[in-house]
């Protein structure tokens, strides 16, 4: 075993460091897509991707696009903000087939309502809407758009502050409104005259002058959020006015991010503004003419919890729409912002998670992409013999091990990236064919105990 030990101590120092600063690069899943605005799974192995024209369609484990959407909603294209913006599964919708959407209405209105599956698990009945809050929006823009589950069951809505410049009518302030909000609701009960009840441990519920589903305020466009599943803490991109960007976080509800009283840390107008003390300020923020290719619109992400590319775990990563960069900070102690190179021709206006937490983006020019980590996407280190093949790499549920000029009967291990010998199989013919669907999402290390052949392996 000294062998092995030797390589896998270098192969962890060269290449699955978890301070290693990850090689953020983008790989094409799918293209052809129309504005595609949101990228979500309903825990299985699809991904739907939402369309700001309406339609949402389906991504295959495959890679493959059904031919026919899931679902086409009519919705308010009219504006570039407007449309239909979110997308969230149920959290039993295994059993009970519910999805909810946010949209534009016709006129120009948010509206958030419930769909169903039919008994096709990839096509949804258009009839089966049931509309549960309506929201009344005085301009086309900063209409909000992100919707999502917490881990308590109960469904955030992010909304704007009813667009125009500077937010002139205050309501990002205003308690008594739900434009620049965070909303939470209980989608499962009803309240009297409500198509929702009101979650009893709201932070202002009490409170007269505040509307009760109200979780956060002071927010100016929070396109996109996320939930950090390790810590609950909630992650949002709210997008500035003039110059400065913001990335937001909390844990529980009650925050007000401070928005039009400040555009991130600097003042904006603060007359008739809450102390400072009372504010939740941003845990990073950067310029729009700073760091590089010139920004303007901050694209809210997630914290990654996938298993791949352990470089990136722990990681807050978000993008902005103009740079077409993507940038990360860590999770844990957010400080200096880190920015990818830019990827032209994509205008990033969204991301989004599969079933195995690994990480999608995707943008106005139609195509989405994986996130990964370029230095540890290679399958090419260690030996490069021509006497042994095994494919495919990356692999999913089976491998093929193919040796020529090979008589004697070897054995093949495979290792995780802690050293631990995960699978043993004994290699006599000249074509074998291994099970490893039983092995989870990473990257391990192949060896041939007698040849001592070594090869990185990554399982997707």
């Amino acid at each position: 075993m000294k062998k092995i030990k030797i390589l896998l101590t270098f192969f962890l120092a060269t290449h699955l460091s978890y301070s290693q600063t990850p090689d953020i690069a983008i790989l094409e899943v799918a293209s052809g897509f129309d504005n595609p605005v949101d990228i979500q799974n309903a825990d299985d192995d699809r991904l739907f991707i939402v369309e700001q024209s309406g339609a949402i369609q389906i991504i295959n484990s495959d890679d493959t696009v059904n031919s026919t959407p899931f679902i086409t909603i009519p919705v308010n294209n009219n504006g570039f903000e407007q449309g239909l913006l979110g997308l969230a599964f149920h959290p039993d919708y295994a059993t009970n087939g519910f999805f909810y959407v946010h949209y534009t209405q016709g006129n120009g209105d948010t509206q958030i309502s419930r769909f169903t599956v039919t008994s096709d698990p990839d096509i949804a009945d258009p009839n089966s809407e049931f509309p549960l809050l309506e929201v009344s929006q005085p301009f086309s823009n900063h209409n909000g758009g992100g919707l999502a589950f917490g881990a308590d069951g109960f469904l955030y809505i992010a909304l704007g502050d009813g667009g125009s410049g500077g937010d002139p009518g205050n309501r990002a302030q205003n308690p008594g409104l739900l434009l620049g909000k965070m909303l939470r609701i209980d989608v499962d009960n009803q309240d009297t005259n409500l198509n929702y009840a009101i979650p009893t441990s709201n932070p202002f519920v009490g409170d007269t002058s505040f509307r009760p589903e109200i979780w956060d305020l002071g927010l100016r466009n929070p396109f996109r959020f996320s939930f950090d599943d390790e810590t609950g803490a909630m992650w949002i991109g709210d997008v500035g006015q003039n110059q400065i960007e913001e990335v937001d976080r909390g844990i529980g509800g009650g925050h007000n991010y401070g928005w039009r009283c400040y555009e991130g840390n600097s003042p904006f107008n603060t007359a008739g503004c809450p102390d400072d003390s009372e504010l939740t300020f941003p845990v990073a923020q950067y310029l729009h003419n700073g760091n590089g290719p010139a920004k303007c619109s901050i694209v809210g992400g997630y914290v990654y919890r996938g298993s791949q590319f352990p470089t990136m775990q722990g990681l807050y990563f978000f993008a902005d729409t103009c740079s077409d960069e993507i940038a990360y900070i860590d999770a844990t102690t957010p400080a200096d912002i880190t920015y990818s190179e830019q990827f032209s021709g994509n205008s990033f206006v969204t991301f989004g998670e599969d079933i195995n937490k690994e990480l999608y983006i995707s943008g106005l020019g139609g195509t989405v992409f994986r996130v990964v980590d370029a230095d540890l996407l290679s399958t090419d280190d260690f030996d490069q013999t021509t006497h042994i093949r095994v494919y495919p790499n990356p692999a999913t549920d089976m491998l093929t091990i193919e040796r020529t000029d090979v008589t004697n009967t070897d054995t093949l291990r495979i290792f995780n990236i802690t050293g631990k010998l995960v699978k043993s199989q004994s290699i006599a013919d000249p074509t074998t064919t291994l099970r490893i669907s039983d092995l989870t999402s990473g990257i391990y290390l192949i060896q041939f105990e007698t040849s001592g052949y070594t090869q990185k392996l990554i399982i997707k």
